[in-house]
Parts: C-alpha cells; structure tokens; sequence
C-alpha cells in the first residue's frame, strides 16, 4: 500500500501537513472505530460490562501488548499516558536523604519536574548528567552518563528515545550496567513501542513506561507500566481502590494494585488489539524502515542548508523516525506559528539548551511532497 493509501486511513485532516506524530500521536480510522465500538457497547449495558467483563476484556488486551512489547501480561499494566506511569514509579521508590537520581539533561520536561517534586520532599538530588551533541558513538553517550554515577546514585533514568533530540540512547547496556551497580533502573520508553522492536524480559529494566497513543497508533489516553516481579512490591498506586487488599486476587500485585482504579472508560486500552492488528495487516516494519529513509533524508538536507552538524552520526542505532535538529538563530514560537498559519504544517520548533531545534516525525501518512513542502517553507521563513 502506498503512502498516499494509507494517509487515506488515518482521520487527519487533509488541509495539514503533519509532522508532528511524536507529540500526541494519529490514530487510523479503523482503530478508532473499534475504540468507538468498546465505547458503545460499555453504554449499552455498563453493569455488565464493568462489573462483570471488564477484567477478562482487559486481560485479553494486557495479553496482546505483552506479546508484542516481549513481556509476561502479569508483569505490565495498563495506564493513561507514560507521565502517570512514571509517577507511580517515582513517588513509590524509597528514596532517602542525599540519594541521587541520575538521568541526562534530554529528558522530558514533564519528567523532570516530576523527579524535583519527588526529590525536593525526600531530600535527595536530582542529577542531570549533560549528554554534549553531536554524539560519536553509543560508547561514548554511556560513558559520558556512567561518570555521573557516584555513591549515593540510587536510580538512573532515562528515556529509551529522546524526546526534545530524539536520540535512540544505548538503554540496555547501561541496565546492565546499573543492575551490577545495585542501582534501579527506571525507563521513559514514551517514543520507543511502535519505533523500535522491544523485548522488555530480555531488556531487564526494573521499571519500563511506555505509551501505546503515540508510535502504536492507539487511541488517546493508552500507556503501560511494566515492572520486573521482583520490585512490584515496590509500587504503591496513586489510586487507591478494589484491587488493594483484593478478595479475589489476580494474576499479580501490579495488576492487582494498579488496573482497577474506579468507574472509567477503558475502551483506549481495549482498543490496542486493534491498533496491533491495524500494523500487522499493513506490515508495518517496512512502514518505519521507509519513514527512517525519509528521516535520513530529511536531516541530510536540513543540515546541508544550514551548515549546523546534526545531533549523531547516521544510523537506526541512533534515531527511528523522528529527528530534532538545530536551527540558525530565530524566534522558534514564531516560527512554528508562522510555519502553521501561512504554510499549514504541524511541526514542533522550540529552544532545547539555548539552541532553536525543530522535529520532524515521520509516520506512515507523509508523503515525499511534504518533505519538500517542509524545506522550502523553512528556507523562506528562516
């Protein structure tokens, strides 16, 4: 199918080059439908569905994104978005007095101030790493994290792909790493599912976040938290319901803890089985392996004409379909109105670190005319 078939599939609208799937994601029209049609049919009886089906509809989805994340469905659960996901992890880890957590300085804002609130009320220290761009190597990105560990480091987090530089960072040997260092290892894998394969039980992350709205075409308002058995016991929920001192016990502590949260729409989380058919039958690794050849190519053009280095070297250890890269001096608010209002395309521009960046993803529903729409409305406007 090609790429203008499949834009048909998707419910955006046709007046809008977008190049923005990284912040909140676009779902299909046919899993949207099937997102309509759990909706439905909760209003159509609402005591059977959630007093009598809802567990079993929600284990029979737990099951689906299990297999496809590389993990045992008891071992995840479903969530609203990765910020709720990692907050439950955050404000559950026993930090003390003095304790550090280490991450880079590209992480998610959200995230960020996240780890500050949690730090600044057990007293310990929330410790940015710079990570300098460009890049040379995965080695040298672990080794310029790893020399900020020191003797209170008590969890390092990091997210799986960046999302202000978009950088695929080298998450699984530095687990490694943690893991014989005795340190817990929390990970922001917002962009990751969809992008990159996973297998979450080869990866050993102690606690792993992912969201299923962006990359893995479900609807808003679906994420998962996945721990390792060993530390559930660790997670208080930021919920407290029915599942907490459970009478009839489920498949495990997190799912228990975590699932049942009260009277709310699941159809999102029923919807992912959807969402995971909608790529196979549309065989989406040769989808991403394409939007990876236009994000090369779009990269090499933005940075031939503006003379600034990209952030890494190319490769798909290095980024997967969304690139961030530098600008020349502007005012990036008024250039991503300007780029909206007169040109009609969606796409982030903003200041990380100092510099102007944009980023540009790539998904199944952009065609090569919007590449260069995107590059000569940057040549004029810039």
């Amino acid at each position: 199918m090609s790429t203008s078939e499949l834009r048909e599939l998707f419910l955006l609208r046709p007046d809008v080059i977008f190049f923005n799937h990284g912040s909140f994601g676009a779902c299909p029209r046919p899993v949207f439908e099937a997102y309509q049609a759990w909706q439905l049919e909760l209003e159509r009886q609402p005591v059977e569905f959630l007093g009598r089906r809802v567990l079993g509809l929600l284990a029979e989805a737990r099951q689906a994104l299990a297999d496809y994340v590389g993990a045992a469905a008891a071992d995840l659960v479903y969530v609203s978005n990765a910020t709720v996901g990692l907050n439950i992890v955050a404000r559950s880890l026993p930090l003390r007095q003095g304790d550090e957590v280490l991450a880079t300085d590209h992480e998610y804002g959200a995230l960020d101030r996240t780890w500050r609130f949690v730090c600044g009320r057990r007293g310990a220290r929330y410790v940015r790493r710079p990570l300098p761009l460009p890049v040379e190597s995965p080695e040298q990105m672990i080794e310029a994290l790893w020399a900020g560990v020191g003797p209170r480091t008590r969890v390092l987090f990091l997210s799986h792909i960046t999302s202000p530089t978009a950088l695929i960072l080298p998450v699984a040997p530095l687990v490694e790493r943690a893991r014989a260092a005795g340190i817990i290892t929390v990970i922001d894998g917002a962009h990751a599912p969809g992008q990159l394969p996973l297998s979450l039980q080869a990866l050993g992350a102690d606690f792993y976040v992912g969201n299923c709205h962006k990359w893995m075409l479900a609807p808003k308002g679906v994420a998962f938290l996945h721990a390792r058995r060993e530390l559930q016991s660790l997670l208080e929920p930021l919920v407290v319901s029915w599942g907490w001192e459970s009478e009839r016990p489920g498949p495990s502590l997190l799912v228990d803890t975590h699932e049942w949260q009260g009277t709310r729409d699941v159809s999102a989380f029923l919807a992912v089985p959807a969402a995971l058919r909608f790529m196979r039958e549309h065989d989406w690794p040769r989808v991403a392996r394409t939007c990876h050849e236009w994000a090369r190519q779009v990269r090499q053009r933005i940075s031939d004409w503006t003379g600034l280095a990209p952030p890494t070297p190319d490769g798909r250890e290095y980024f997967a379909q969304m690139v961030a890269l530098p600008l020349p001096d502007c005012d990036p608010e008024l250039l991503k109105r300007r780029l909206y209002d007169e040109f009609s395309i969606e796409v982030p521009v903003y200041l990380w670190n100092g510099r102007p960046y944009v980023r540009v993803s790539l998904q199944g529903y952009n065609r090569p005319a919007d590449l260069e729409a995107l590059l000569r409305a940057l040549q004029v406007l810039v």
